[in-house]
C-alpha cells in the first residue's frame, strides 16, 4: 500500500474515533438553513464547514472540438454569454445563448484514452455528462452532445464533445441520466422526451460510436439509469400527469420504474422490459394503476394515500411488456405500455440507486412530486414527493416488496438525483424550481438521509442539510428573464444535479452498489452540478482533514 494511502487511512480512523451523534453526521457540521430567494439577489452555496468545493469546468470552458453550434462546454453558439445592456427578449430574438445544461455525472478512471488531439495526453480521470438543454435546428431537432471534462488536462484540453451526432447522423437528443455498463461496455444515457431516443449506447471513443436502444428499452420520460450486478438496467421516468380538475395544482401519478433484462448483458439490443406493478393493501388481488382521464381518481385515491405512509409493505413484482425475441425492434412507448399491463404510476420518480452492501437487493428511488407549495395532495398523498425502498428477494428477482422510507414536505422536497455516500446514508438533492423557491423562500438543497432512522417515527431527526445551493449571476439574471417571459429559452435559478460518489472503477465490480464507498479516500470523489446560470460543475473536497466514512451496521 502507498504511504499516502496509509495517510488517508490514518485520517479515516481519526474520523471514525471522534465520530458525534444527533446533530453531525461522520464528522460534519450540517448547514442549519436554506439560502433564502430575493430578487436581484445572488447567492453563494454553502457547504458544511468540514468541506469545500473546486470547480472543474463550467460553462464558458471552450470545447477542445467546438462547432459553430456548440462551442463551449455550456453555451451554444446561437448568441451572448450576457445580454447586451437594455436588450429586450423577444420570440424571434434572443438576448443570450441557449445553455446546454450539463447533467448526471459518470466519473471513470480509465487507460489509453484518446482525444481530439492525437498528440496529448488525457490522463486517467475523466468525467461524463450529457446535456439537457440545446438550440434547435431548422427541423426543430435539438442539437445536443455528450461531453467528457479531461480531470487531469489543461485548460485547451479540459472538455471534449466525445458526440454530437449518432450512428445514422441524428443529432444527439438532450440528455438527463448517465452511467457506464460495463457488461456492454457502454456508456448509456437517457432523455425525458418521450418522441426522442429512450436509451442512447455510446463508445468510449472520439468520436464516439452512439446508437439509439429504442427498440429493446423502449421510449419515455426516462431519467434515472443503474446497472445491477447481473447486467440488467433499472430505468427510472420522469413524466408529468395531467393537473386534477378538482385538484388543479396536483398531478395525477404518470410515471413508472422499469427494468430491462437483456438476453446477453454484453448486448443491449435485445432482451425485455419490464414494469413495476405494486399491489393494493385495500385488495390483494388488485395491482395499483392508472385511471386515463381520471387525474382526481388517483391523486387523492387510498392507494396513494397508503403508498405515502409510513410502516406499510406493499407486495410488488416486475410485469414485462416487450420482448424483443416476440415484438421485435420497432421503437415503442413504454409508458404507454406500462398502463396497459397494469403498471404501477408514481408521483415523478427521478433517480434511482442500489444500496451498497445488499447484494443489490435494496434500490432506493426518488419521487419529485407536484413541486408546488400549494399541492392539493399534500404530504399524505405524495404532493411533496418521497424516497422509496424497493426490496427484492434477490438481486435479479422479479418479485419483493416496497415501502416508503421518507415523505417529504414543503421544506424537503422536489427529491431529484440519489446517491450512496456511504453504506447507511443516502445523499438526495432538490429539484424545486423557480416557482416553489418563490413560495418557501428557500433554494435547493442536498440532504443526508440516514438508513438506520426512522423518519416516520416520532421524535425522528430531520435530514442532514450537507448543502445548501444558492444562485450565482448569471443564473439571477437569467431568473429575471424567466419572470418577464418574452419566450426567453434559458432556466432561471440555479439546480442540483448529478451528485455522484464514485471511485470510477470501470469493471463489474465498479458498479453503483458493489462497493461500499469510501469518499475523499483511496480514489473515491464526490461531483455535483450547479445547473442552469454559469453551469458549473464541481468536485467536492476536504476542507481540512476528514473522511465522509461510515459503513458500520
Amino acid at each position: 500500500m502507498l504511504r499516502n494511502d496509509l495517510v488517508k487511512l490514518a485520517l479515516v480512523g481519526a474520523a471514525m474515533a471522534g465520530l458525534a451523534q444527533g446533530a453531525r453526521a461522520n464528522g460534519l457540521t450540517p448547514v442549519p438553513n436554506a439560502n433564502t430567494k430575493v430578487a436581484g439577489i445572488a447567492r453563494p452555496n454553502v457547504l458544511s464547514p468540514e468541506l469545500s468545493e473546486i470547480i472543474q469546468a463550467q460553462g464558458s470552458v471552450p470545447l477542445e472540438n467546438g462547432t459553430g453550434d456548440i462551442p463551449f462546454y455550456g453555451y451554444d453558439g446561437n448568441g451572448p454569454m450576457l445580454p447586451a445592456p437594455g436588450d429586450v427578449q423577444t420570440p424571434t430574438h434572443n438576448v443570450e445563448a441557449t445553455k446546454t445544461e450539463p447533467d448526471k455525472n459518470t466519473y471513470l478512471v480509465l487507460e489509453h484514452v484518446q482525444g481530439a488531439d492525437p498528440s496529448y495526453d488525457y490522463g486517467h480521470h475523466f468525467l461524463f455528462q450529457g446535456h439537457e438543454l440545446a438550440q434547435k435546428d431548422a427541423s426543430g431537432r435539438a442539437l445536443s452532445f455528450i461531453s467528457r471534462i479531461n480531470l487531469d488536462a489543461d485548460g485547451a484540453h479540459r472538455v471534449t464533445a466525445i458526440a454530437t451526432a449518432d450512428v445514422d447522423g441524428n443529432p444527439i437528443p438532450t440528455i438527463d441520466g448517465s452511467t457506464w455498463d460495463p457488461f456492454a461496455q457502454r456508456l448509456l444515457f437517457t432523455t425525458e422526451n418521450p418522441s426522442a431516443p429512450g436509451v442512447l449506447q455510446a463508445t468510449l471513443d472520439v468520436p464516439s460510436t452512439v446508437e439509439d436502444l429504442s427498440g429493446s428499452t423502449g421510449r419515455g420520460g426516462y431519467e434515472g439509469i443503474q446497472n445491477d450486478s447481473l447486467g440488467n438496467l433499472m430505468i427510472v421516468e420522469d413524466v408529468g400527469g395531467p393537473a386534477g380538475a378538482v385538484n388543479t395544482h396536483a398531478k395525477q401519478p404518470n410515471s413508472f420504474v422499469y427494468r430491462f433484462v437483456p438476453k446477453d448483458p454484453r448486448d443491449l439490443t435485445r432482451g425485455r422490459l419490464q414494469v413495476l406493478q405494486v399491489t393494493s393493501l385495500a385488495d390483494p388481488n388488485r395491482p395499483i394503476t392508472f385511471h386515463a382521464g381520471q387525474p382526481d381518481a388517483d391523486i387523492l385515491s387510498q392507494d396513494v394515500a397508503d403508498l405515502h405512509t409510513y410502516g406499510k409493505v406493499f407486495s410488488a413484482r416486475f410485469v414485462t411488456i416487450h420482448d424483443t425475441a416476440v415484438d421485435g425492434n420497432a421503437p415503442f412507448s413504454a409508458n404507454a405500455l406500462a398502463k396497459a399491463a397494469g403498471g404501477t404510476p408514481f408521483k415523478r420518480p427521478e433517480n434511482g440507486v442500489f444500496r451498497p452492501g445488499t447484494r443489490f437487493t435494496q434500490f432506493f428511488f426518488t419521487e419529485t412530486g407536484d413541486t408546488t407549495a400549494v399541492t392539493e395532495a399534500g404530504s399524505a398523498f405524495g404532493g411533496f414527493g418521497s424516497i422509496m425502498k424497493l426490496t427484492l428477494s434477490k438481486a435479479g428477482s422479479d418479485t419483493g416488496t416496497l415501502s416508503l422510507f421518507y415523505l417529504g414536505d414543503v421544506a424537503h422536497t422536489g427529491l431529484d438525483n440519489i446517491n450512496f455516500a456511504t453504506a447507511n446514508q443516502v445523499v438526495a438533492v432538490e429539484d424545486g424550481g423557480d416557482g416553489l423557491h418563490t413560495q418557501r423562500n428557500a433554494f435547493d438543497s442536498a440532504y443526508i438521509f440516514d438508513m438506520r432512522v426512522s423518519y416516520g417515527a416520532a421524535g425522528a431527526p430531520a435530514p442532514f442539510r450537507l448543502l445548501a445551493l444558492g444562485r450565482d449571476d448569471a443564473a439571477t439574471l437569467d431568473s429575471a428573464f424567466s419572470a418577464a417571459g418574452g419566450g426567453f429559452q434559458n432556466e432561471g435559478d440555479n439546480e442540483i444535479t448529478g451528485f455522484h460518489v464514485s471511485d470510477g472503477d470501470p469493471g463489474v465490480g465498479g458498479i453503483l452498489g458493489a462497493k461500499l464507498p469510501l469518499p475523499f479516500v483511496l480514489g473515491w470523489r464526490v461531483f455535483y452540478t450547479q445547473q442552469h446560470g454559469d453551469n458549473a460543475t464541481f468536485e467536492i473536497v476536504p476542507a481540512r482533514p476528514f473522511a465522509l466514512f461510515d459503513n458500520r451496521d
